[in-house]
């Protein structure tokens, strides 16, 4: 499982009260583990129509029209994945590219440098000529050599050395001149690259600041629904083709770890009940198991928030949402797309309030970082 996700300033659930309080941010912007983005999540989420208050019972999928702003959301989570992949897949290439032309650049040093050992062997064989007559004809030398025979031994050595040293200026200047023209090739190729990245960088900068906004919008769509005591009707999502090992996944795909169970905080009634993953408004909320949700509920200091009833007595509340995807009563897989990050009700940052309980009520948490485990979640 990915774990880098958005880091996220410390976020806060419930009050002393129990009230929704703490302020609100207005803006917050993201920073990643990675300085390039991980890819972000293809979100399709569209929010229906008003359904009425907590505690009036099922409601019933489908009701009421798309809203613009999951919608816009939706769209631009596609695009913002499709252009950091771009960008990413061209970021890599250049890295190849430049590498590239730094080994010829080093092959060509290392070609230069022989080629001029080619050279100072050439004249020290010139000099040696000299110093021995190499000025004279060979009938000279025959005539006046102590061994002839030595002598023209030594000339066919002389003319060997020669004939190869020729041959092997002519490789070294054929290979210098092939070298060349690769590595102009390799730098024109990164060049062009990083030019292609740069535009492909604006147009990912321009898409993430369109979907920042967009997550905001969405966000205030959600805190007037906690404001009102009633939630929208439940969002529609393209689910998305996944094959999972096991029955348990963790509620969100790419996180940062934040408050922990049994945290002290002077915004909680005693401890941290459950577990904070910092992620930006609008990412996708997955059931971590099968189960049924048996409440969906828009108000009070979760804010927006669903619970799921899981085998063997437990319930998981996923809470602070964006927007819910899913109707009390319905069933869920793992996996399954149940919501949308947020920051209603008592937060102070985008983040997912994460719980595991013996019953569906706010009092009976257990730890969820051990039972997930159990289950074959690590975190």
């Amino acid at each position: 499982m990915a774990r880098p996700g958005a880091v996220l300033p410390h976020v806060h659930d419930v009050n002393r009260t129990g009230r929704p309080g703490g302020a609100r941010i207005a803006f917050m912007r993201f920073t990643r583990r990675h300085p390039l983005l991980v890819a972000v999540p293809l979100c399709a989420l569209a929010v229906l129509a008003a359904r009425p208050a907590d505690g009036d019972g099922p409601h019933a999928p489908g009701h009421g029209s798309a809203s613009g702003v999951s919608a816009e959301v939706a769209r631009l989570y596609e695009e913002a994945a499709t252009a950091t992949e771009r960008y990413e897949a061209g970021r890599r290439e250049a890295e190849r590219q430049r590498n590239r032309a730094h080994e010829l650049e080093e092959r060509l040093d290392r070609e230069r440098r022989d080629m001029a050992g080619l050279h100072e062997d050439l004249g020290r064989i010139a000099s040696s000529q000299y110093r021995d007559g190499g000025g004279l004809p060979l009938t000279a030398h025959m005539l006046l050599a102590d061994d002839p025979e030595q002598l023209m031994r030594g000339q066919r050595v002389v003319r060997q050395a020669e004939v190869s040293l020729d041959k092997a200026i002519g490789r070294s200047e054929r290979a210098e001149a092939r070298l060349a023209r690769n590595e102009a090739r390799a730098a024109a190729a990164w060049k062009k690259l990083e030019k292609r990245n740069a535009e492909l960088a604006d147009l990912k900068d321009g898409i993430e600041a369109k979907l920042e906004s967009a997550r905001w919008k969405l966000q205030g769509q959600a805190d007037a629904s906690v404001a009102a005591g009633a939630c929208r009707g439940a969002v529609r999502l393209d689910q998305p083709d996944t094959r999972f090992t096991s029955g348990w996944v963790a509620p969100v795909e790419t996180y940062e770890l934040s408050a922990s169970y049994g945290s002290g905080g002077t915004r909680w009634a005693s401890r941290h009940t459950g577990q904070d993953f910092a992620v930006p408004i609008g990412t996708p909320v997955r059931a971590v198991g099968t189960g049924k949700v048996v409440k969906v509920s828009c108000g009070g200091a979760f804010g927006i928030e669903v619970v799921v009833q899981h085998a063997g007595g437990y319930y998981t509340q996923y809470a602070h949402l964006a927007a819910v995807a899913v109707d009390q009563g319905e069933r869920v897989s793992p996996g399954q797309w149940i919501g949308q990050s947020g920051t209603s009700g008592n937060s102070t940052g985008p983040h997912l309030h994460f719980e595991v309980r013996v019953t569906p009520e706010m009092g009976s948490a257990v730890s969820p970082v051990p039972w997930l485990a159990r289950h074959g979640v690590s975190l």
